[in-house]
């Protein structure tokens, strides 16, 4: 049985930092992609990061220089690090993993389609 869990979320001020992560138990980690998604209150789930097997990264534009995902192999972790937080990062983040162990290129990494496992999600809430 596949689990996805993450932890790490909470309230912060703007220009704070949260770390994320994810704990996979279940799957053979080194084999899948992982991503973090994220929904905020009345908008649709978008596509935040993700990392491939290899270590290969997408990121979406408007975190790109703030947040770094990271994988450690070891501990079946993922990490979400995010600094300079914005208000516009509230929302609720998933971490989610797709088996893709010869996937090249990064661009499938945004498209939550490639994903089949999905956490519960975790609160980030920034106040300005």
């Amino acid at each position: 049985q596949v689990q996805l869990v993450e932890s790490g979320g909470g309230l912060v001020q703007a220009g704070d930092s949260l770390r994320l992560s994810c704990a996979a138990s279940g799957l053979t980690f080194s084999s899948y992609a992982m991503g973090w998604f994220r929904q905020a209150p009345g908008k649709e789930r978008e596509f935040v990061v993700g990392i491939g097997w290899s270590g290969l990264t997408y990121y979406t534009d408007s975190v790109k220089g703030r947040f770094t995902i990271s994988r450690d192999s070891a501990k079946n972790t993922v990490y979400l690090q995010m600094n300079s937080l914005k208000p516009e990062d509230t929302a609720v983040y998933y971490c989610a993993g797709g088996w893709r162990p010869y996937a090249s290129g990064s661009d499938y990494l945004a498209q939550g389609d490639e994903y089949s496992y999905w956490g519960q999600g975790t609160q980030v809430t920034v106040s300005s």
